[in-house]
Order: C-alpha cells, then sequence, then structure tokens
C-alpha cells in the first residue's frame, strides 16, 4: 500500500467547538466511529481545546512558537517540533498564544496503541510496520520520489526519507 495526499486531496471542517478549522488530512472509521485521523489546525488565540472523548490526542507544533496547554488534570508545553500526547476527553485550553502556531494532529480510538510520532530532519530510515504516514514539512524526498511541502505519505512498507518530515506510526487493528 502506498497513497500520496496532496493538498487538493484535504478537507477542511469547523472544530468541534466553533473556534477554528481543521484540515483532514487522512482518516480511518470503524463501525463504532473513529479509529484514526491525521490532521492540521491553527492555533491563533487562548481558548479551549475540543473535546473527543475515548479518544488519544498527539499534537506537534509544525510553524509558530508554539503555546501551552493547560487544564485542572495537565499542564504540557506544545514546543515546535516536540511532539506532546494527551487525552482528548481532559478539558485543556491553549494558553499564552502569542502567534499564530500551526500544528499537525494525530487522533486515535483508545483501543488502539498510542502512535509513535518522531520529526526526521535529514536522512533516515524507518521500518515497515503498522500504518506508516510521512508528512513533508518542507519539500523531501521519499523513497526517492519528490514529495512537496504539507502533502502526506500513507504506506505500510520501509521509508528512506531525505529531508524534513513528521513520521507517524499506527499499530493495532485497521491500520
Amino acid at each position: 500500500m502506498f497513497r500520496h495526499l496532496t493538498p487538493a486531496d484535504y478537507r477542511h471542517q469547523p472544530w468541534a467547538n466553533g473556534r477554528g478549522v481543521t484540515v483532514e488530512l487522512a482518516r480511518a472509521d470503524g463501525p463504532d466511529g473513529l479509529i484514526w485521523r491525521l490532521s492540521m489546525a491553527t492555533v491563533a488565540e487562548d481558548g479551549p481545546f475540543s473535546l473527543f472523548p475515548g479518544i488519544e490526542r498527539n499534537l506537534t507544533v509544525i510553524s509558530g512558537p508554539g503555546f501551552r496547554l493547560e487544564g485542572s488534570a495537565l499542564a504540557l508545553k506544545a514546543r515546535p517540533m516536540a511532539p506532546v500526547a494527551f487525552p482528548g476527553d481532559v478539558e485543556i485550553s491553549a494558553v499564552g498564544v502569542a502567534a499564530p502556531s500551526q500544528d499537525f494532529n494525530v487522533m486515535t480510538a483508545r483501543p488502539l496503541p498510542r502512535p509513535d510520532v518522531a520529526v526526521v530532519v535529514g536522512e533516515a530510515r524507518i521500518e515497515g510496520g503498522g500504518l506508516l504516514a510521512a508528512f513533508a514539512l518542507n519539500p523531501t524526498r521519499i523513497n526517492g520520489q519528490a514529495i512537496g511541502e504539507q502533502e502526506l505519505i500513507l504506506t505500510t512498507a520501509p521509508l528512506h526519507v531525505a529531508g524534513s518530515a513528521l513520521i507517524v506510526r499506527l499499530s493495532g487493528p485497521a491500520t
């Protein structure tokens, strides 16, 4: 399996809380709803995140200065190129937004293992296994193929990355 998605393939949809727009890159659904989703969003001001019961979230700031994620149950720093994981059913807000930050999001249903999310800069070989998503942070080569900025590769095969990309490995059923 090898899919190459470009911004023309992505869906724009309003946030569940109505305060912004999500760019949905790819998703898988099962009989009970969402299994996994890859998306982007821009956080431009302080405010609450939408609640997603039964979902684990992973957020990586891909441009901008970042912000803090704060709630009664946790406090995290969303820094550029540093993935952070948190439960989707905990009330949490973006705090300290000094300038807009674009983030890459991974959502997975709780029965699945948490995804592995890593930033690759330079050259790297990624072993196959599960579903791999490679999101180009700038023009990049993946398995020798030119991939434009903010384009996405989905595959189960090994990857050879030359450039800058966010790599997500999803494991478990329906990946």
